[in-house]
Order: structure tokens, then C-alpha cells, then sequence
């Protein structure tokens, strides 16, 4: 799983660091290391729609307020309902 993470000059001031780096702590407490990639892009044009963080190229808007849940939601969830996971 890859999960990109705008760095851009808006996103950035609306918390990208924060983000990037509570996702960083969630998936290293989850030994996610091996399985989700986290990368940095610059911008992605939604610049309007706050952080911009993309799962396997679906777009979402993140919060700081809003990273916990969205970690549970669109990764730990989609790794749970993952094929693989189920063997």
C-alpha cells in the first residue's frame, strides 16, 4: 500500500508535517514498516481541500484532528479487508 502525502506549500501550512509524521508513528506501531510505503509529493492541485493524502492514488483530505481516524479508516481497515489478509 502507498500513502502519499502532499508537502506543498499549502498543505504544509495547513499541517502536512504533523501528519506525516503521526503517520510515520502509526505505522511503525503497527510493524506496518514492510507493508505501507509513506511518501512525500509536492502539489497535487487540491489545494483547496486541506492536506492531501492519497491511498493507492484515492484522494483524501486530512487534518492533524483528523489523522487517528483516517489511519483506522482507509489504511487499517483496507489492510484488514486485503485478500491476503484473510489467508
Amino acid at each position: 500500500m502507498v500513502v502519499t502525502v502532499c508537502i506543498g506549500s499549502s498543505c504544509h501550512l495547513k499541517g502536512a508535517r504533523p501528519i506525516v509524521e503521526r503517520l510515520q508513528t502509526l505505522i511503525t506501531q503497527k510493524n506496518l514498516e514492510e507493508t505501507v510505503q509513506l511518501k512525500g509529493t509536492f502539489c497535487t492541485g487540491n489545494c483547496m481541500k486541506g492536506v492531501c493524502v492519497s491511498v493507492d492514488d484515492e484522494n483524501y483530505s486530512v487534518s492533524p484532528d483528523t489523522v487517528d481516524a483516517f489511519f483506522q479508516k482507509e489504511i487499517l481497515e483496507r489492510l484488514n479487508d486485503a485478500p491476503e489478509a484473510q489467508a
